[in-house]
């Protein structure tokens, strides 16, 4: 009970010092809650809206693939209507309707702007059933009633300013549809974002289907008393052979939508939890640092209690009780603070256009459970080891002044096993870049990342000696006494020093790292794109996924001044080796202008070759892979089409990133074994201008796109500023979540600061009383502030710049041959470094500039 009463005096006693410890706490703690509460509330929104979309019974054709379009094959797979007949006569129906479904649709307003989600939530189009009143219900206007009608969901009206009465064309596979908007239909539950148009069916049949008499699946509704189960057999029976079907309940299909979204859901979370697992492992360095500073601060007074009786145990068990204390307080104002995260992250992602309601706010018991254990046992094991340090203060320490003396043996011991580790990360790390595969190669990095980010930490004491007497003799002196004054704080105790610079080296070895692999990706693919792209423009899906419409195809190739367009098209077909293995494999059927438009290396046979009649390339790993040789025949079986011997005239070297193993035949092949109907449209088409023709050519192009907002023109200028922006913009998400690991740095500089004021308190009251002034006291604190989170970022854009240069040298074995340092990045982050610190010492300084001189000389 007195170990008890005694910790929680001293907790109340300092607990301005644990404030900022606890900040540290309560951001990763809210960090991982935010994390999981958002997630559990999106899985929440999405298994709403697939229980309430769902019918009791859903018959699909077993092909249907998640995009509704087969490999190979550019119409939506349906099934005939003779089905729905077939299952309305089986036992326990109520009732069985044939709906039409599309997501291989782009849906524009009368001024050609998409009328689609920005998040890349998907466009729906189809025909208005009663299933769909279990989700939804027309709050405006009346359901489609004719090829000139159509009803949109009421998010995408508020979004787009639609009423009825506005005029939107549907851009589908099979053509274009224009109608009037004659309703508006509001969702039951939240939709996340996407946007719906509904037609009447024969319309939906023959616009989004191509043809009338099929539909993309059957709802079926059970007659009271019947279950899912038991109708799911009934219709099964009726159908007889269900080769050609899938049958699944309400819950099998909301489960199988779900896991369609999962692995998104999955990666966003555990991408989420990594950041805040960074921003915990810095947290710990702020938890030691502090409970370290606040032992040796109490020397004299843990002495006083081991003198009259204190064991070694009960003072360790004060300090863990203290520690307990701040994780306690820390992790529930942590647990509270990410609810309030998530909210706002449900409230950011609204503005970005996927709508989560808050409604739907999902708390799961093990959220609160997992952030408070989490705080707890994480806060009570950094603080073990001071603990264990002032167990060790011997009563006779009462009698000397406050402060430990260091442990030469152990700063001995602690140098070897930081030097072996550094030693042996970096050797991992010189592994990696000199490993033929790249399973081996990963492997070495992530042993050589690990061991050399601990081998800093573990020699940072040392580290700090050296480096801030280089950055003194630099940056320091020229500040005179108050210069070498800041030198010697940050030199009194290394170890402090070192612990506080590792807290911001973390942090700013991830930025350098990504900001070097990110900076090669881009000047890699730029190098590859001069070399290897001869095609003046590039037209593809802005968003990426759909394929080019045979409307919108044309619509380009009636364009001036182009010498040729080239197409590629993607077939899906099952190949069989001369080895009698056989591959499901996406051939390029692309026209033979292709070979000049986008430049690629064979390792044997003539690539021109692969363009004539019954003839293809391979990829080198597959010809490795498979034993093929130029000359060899392959047997090709066509999805949709007809089976054929292809003879292999050319195996292209795999050492690129553009169409990496691809394998070519000529579209006239394509057309000669795939039926017109089921021939895909373009993926991607190139074009090459008539010469001194670029400029007009590039206007004519993207002025026959305006009626085709989803796809985009791009000259190679233009490719080449998407691919830096594409990998700009995933570099600052990833900066944005780096930025709490770094911040909660910060708040370990300003904590180390504080805590060094408050244990020099009569130090620096005799040095005002023999003449420094308070300006230069403030300045001495914000140069040892500077100092220290300049040796910080040393160490950190060091280790990372590091990291980064043997992670390009393991991805260039994938193409990526150019190393780039980002020096204007990693220059902006060493000065902002130094401010950093600045800004860090700002509340410490202040504190130590208002000291009362006499009552500071009498401190004990």
């Amino acid at each position: 009970m007195t170990v008890w009463k005694t910790s929680r005096r001293n907790f109340f006693a300092h607990k301005g010092r644990m404030a900022l410890s606890a900040v540290a706490v309560l951001l990763s703690v809210a960090f991982v809650c935010g994390t999981l509460v958002f997630t559990d509330t999106m899985n929440t929104t999405f298994d709403k809206l697939f229980a309430a979309t769902s019918a009791d019974v859903t018959v699909s054709p077993k092909s249907t693939e998640d995009n509704d379009r087969l490999p190979g094959n550019g119409k939506p797979v349906t099934l005939p209507a003779s089905a729905v007949e077939q299952v309305g006569k089986a036992t326990g129906v109520k009732d069985a309707e044939g709906a039409v479904s599309s997501m291989s649709v782009t849906v524009v307003d009368s001024h050609d702007k998409n009328m689609g989600s920005t998040t890349g939530a998907p466009t729906i189009a189809g025909n208005w059933t009663k299933n769909d009143l279990r989700s939804m219900e027309i709050t405006s206007g009346h359901a489609p009633r004719g090829p000139t009608e159509v009803m949109v969901d009421a998010d995408t009206a508020d979004k787009h300013d639609l009423k009825i009465g506005d005029e939107l064309r549907t851009i589908a596979a099979t053509g274009d549809i224009n109608a009037k908007i004659s309703g508006i239909a509001t969702f039951k539950v939240t939709n996340p974002g996407a946007a719906i148009v509904y037609f009447d069916t024969v319309t939906a049949q023959t616009k989004l289907l191509g043809r009338p008499g099929v539909f993309s699946f059957i709802s079926v509704t059970a007659e009271s008393g019947v279950t899912d189960t038991q109708l799911k057999r009934h219709v099964a029976t009726a159908l007889g052979d269900t080769s050609a079907y899938k049958l699944q309940t309400q819950k099998e299909a909301a489960a199988a939508n779900k896991d369609s979204m999962g692995s998104f859901l999955d990666v966003m979370k555990y991408a989420m939890l990594g950041f805040a697992g960074i921003a915990l492992l810095v947290g710990i360095f702020l938890i030691v640092n502090t409970f370290s500073m606040l032992v040796a601060q109490r020397t004299r007074e843990i002495g006083l209690m081991r003198a009259i009786g204190s064991s070694r145990k009960q003072v360790n068990r004060s300090v863990l009780i203290e520690a307990l204390f701040l994780g306690i307080v820390g992790s529930v104002l942590g647990v509270g603070a990410g609810v309030g995260l998530a909210v706002g992250l449900m409230k950011l992602m609204g503005a970005m256009g996927m709508d989560l309601s808050t409604n739907d706010l999902t708390v799961a018991w093990t959220t609160p459970v997992v952030g408070l254990a989490l705080g707890i046992v994480v806060t009570v094991v950094a603080a073990y080891i001071p603990a264990r340090r002032a167990g060790k203060i011997s009563p006779m320490a009462a009698l000397r002044d406050a402060g430990t003396p260091a442990d030469g043996r152990a700063g001995r011991v602690r140098a070897a096993i930081g030097l072996v580790l550094t030693l042996a990360g970096g050797a991992a790390l010189l592994a990696a870049t000199r490993a033929d595969k790249s399973g081996e190669g990963s492997l070495f990095l992530g042993v050589g990342v690990v061991l050399t980010l601990i081998g800093f930490i573990v020699i940072g004491p040392l580290l700090a000696g050296f480096v801030v007497r280089v950055l003194s003799a630099v940056m320091l002196r020229m500040f005179g006494p108050v210069g070498r004054l800041a030198e010697r704080n940050a030199l009194r105790n290394p170890r402090r020093t070192g612990a506080t610079g590792a807290a911001l080296m973390i942090g700013l070895a991830l930025v350098a790292c990504l900001s070097v692999v990110g900076s090669s990706m881009v000047a890699s693919a730029t190098e590859e794109l001069d070399k290897s792209v001869g095609a003046d423009f590039i037209v593809q899906p802005a968003g990426g996924g759909a394929l080019i419409v045979d409307q919108a195809a044309k619509s380009l190739k009636s364009v001036p001044d182009i010498e040729h367009f080239t197409d590629y098209k993607v077939v899906g077909a099952k190949l069989t080796a001369p080895d009698g293995t056989t591959e499901d494999k996406g051939l390029a059927a692309v026209d033979p202008t292709y070979r000049d438009d986008v430049r690629r290396t064979t390792v044997s046979g003539k690539l021109a070759d692969a363009y004539g009649k019954d003839a293809m390339s391979v990829g080198e790993t597959y010809a490795t892979k498979h034993h093929v040789k130029v000359g060899d025949r392959l047997t090709v079986a066509f999805k949709g089409g007809e089976t054929a011997k292809l003879k292999v005239a050319a195996i292209t070297s795999d050492d690129v990133n553009i169409d990496k193993g691809a394998m070519y035949i000529n579209t006239t092949t394509a057309a000669r074994y795939v039926p017109a109907d089921a021939l895909p449209d373009n993926m991607i088409m190139f074009a090459k201008a008539a010469d001194g023709k670029e400029k007009e050519a590039y206007a004519a192009l993207k002025d026959a796109l305006v009626k085709y907002p989803q796809y985009e023109v791009q000259n190679q200028a233009d490719f080449k500023q998407q691919l830096k922006d594409q990998i700009g913009q995933l570099l600052n998400i990833v900066y944005g979540l780096l930025a709490l690991a770094i911040i909660v740095a910060v708040l370990g500089v300003v904590n180390t600061l504080a805590l060094s004021v408050v244990e020099r308190t009569r130090e620096i009251g005799l040095m005002r009383a023999i003449g420094l002034s308070r300006r230069q006291l403030r300045r001495m604190i914000r140069l040892e502030s500077v100092v220290i989170a300049v040796f910080g970022a040393l160490l950190g854009l060091g280790l990372g710049m590091g990291w980064g240069t043997a992670a390009q040298k393991l991805l260039a074995l994938e193409g990526l041959n150019v190393l780039e340092i980002p020096w204007p990045t990693i220059l902006t982050v060493f000065v902002a470094s130094a401010f950093v610190g600045l800004f860090a010492a700002l509340v410490p300084a202040f504190r130590a500039g208002r000291m009362n001189v006499l009552n500071a000389i009498a401190t004990e």
